[in-house]
């Protein structure tokens, strides 16, 4: 009897498992798929390693000795690992499968690319900006399905917001830092230039000539501070203008070099050149770059080695005419340039005139 009944146990133990494999091989694929939030976090991960990568090539340009194989491995393996060539998104109920095998191209193409620093840089500059687009369009997608929520939601939000620190009516009003810095020459002049004690049996003139020799002594010490200004001020705007010329030499937008003589209309021209040519996936790149080029000029943006198109398009937010403008030619570029999709003249014709009504609103 007793070893019937292990034989029984045996047998249901196997049916337990048969019925976890079955469960874990043929069950829906949904408890493995990431959030979108996790997707995107995934994405700016990627990109955070892929502008370190960028500063790395820039260091290895300057001092081939700092070249380090294994260190380089080892951020690509981090970039892949944080966004795989397919993943499962699930979004509002639905299983989304994407494709990031573009990435993958890319990144083999860095890798096959060794001596030419700057097309290596050109490559990664590509998958930055087309990462930060990706993410800005996933955070729009959140925004959209954060807008439905309901009334009370908001305003338990609202309230709790309002609770914070920060938002709280400041109990007694602090010193400004015109006070303190009034307080502080003030407290100064007493100490260095100490008031006489002046008993109260003294005649009122002799009060009046020490009011007298106090105000000599605080024009005297004014008069010098303001001769130490004109003395030095010329020298000291001549170091800032110097810096500044200095600032305008060589300029890094979207990964391509402009030495100091390049300019809107250089650029342009150069753009026209390519499009007659044939080359008008080039041109249009070229006529963006342009066009960052020109509101850098005008004071409008300000450059930076690691802004992306997306973050120069945030720039001019502000702009209503301008933004509209630069939005569709930004998205020319991106569906150009990132998406490879084949560009023909009037494709080329329509970012040209987008381009001059673009440049017209910096005048």
């Amino acid at each position: 009897m007793k070893f019937g009944k292990k034989l029984n146990y045996c047998e249901t133990a196997k049916k337990f498992l048969a019925i976890a494999v079955f469960c874990l091989l043929f069950s829906p694929l949904d408890c493995f798929a990431e959030t979108l939030a996790e997707y995107r976090a995934g994405i700016k991960s990627a990109n955070a390693l892929t502008r370190e990568l960028i500063d790395y090539v820039d260091e290895v340009a300057d001092d081939a000795d700092l070249y380090d194989l294994e260190y380089e491995r080892e951020i690509l393996a981090g970039i892949r690992k944080n966004l795989p060539a397919t993943e499962k998104v699930e979004w509002e109920g639905t299983l989304i499968e994407t494709g990031n095998q573009w990435l993958e191209t890319k990144l083999k193409e860095f890798e096959g690319e060794t001596k030419d620093q700057a097309k290596r840089r050109l490559i990664l500059t590509e998958i930055s900006e087309r990462l930060a687009a990706i993410e800005e369009k996933i955070e729009q997608l959140e925004t959209a399905a954060a807008s439905n929520r309901s009334k009370d939601e908001e305003k338990r939000k609202l309230a709790e917001i309002l609770r914070r620190v920060e938002y709280q009516k400041p109990e007694e009003q602090q010193e400004s830092w015109f006070d303190r810095m009034q307080k502080r020459i003030s407290d100064w002049f007493n100490q260095k230039f100490p008031q006489p004690d002046v008993p109260e049996s003294t005649g009122q003139g002799f009060q009046t000539v020490s009011l007298g020799l106090q105000i000599l002594v605080y024009v005297v010490v004014l008069g010098f501070i303001a001769f130490l200004i004109y003395r030095f001020a010329p020298f000291l705007a001549g170091r800032f203008r110097r810096r500044e010329k200095e600032d305008k030499g060589e300029r890094v937008i979207l990964g391509e070099k402009l030495s100091a003589n390049e300019n809107a209309q250089t650029l342009f021209d150069e753009a026209e050149a390519m499009a007659r040519s044939g080359n008008l996936r080039g041109a249009i790149r070229k006529g963006y770059i342009a066009l960052l080029c020109e509101l850098s000029d005008r004071k409008i943006i300000g450059l930076a080695q690691h802004k992306t198109n997306r973050d120069y398009l945030r720039d001019v937010r502000k702009k209503q005419v301008l933004y509209q403008n630069m939005n569709g030619l930004t998205n020319t570029f991106e569906r150009h340039w990132y998406g490879f999709e084949t560009a023909d003249e009037a494709d080329w014709n329509e970012f040209k005139q987008n381009y001059q009504k673009a440049v017209s609103e910096t005048h």
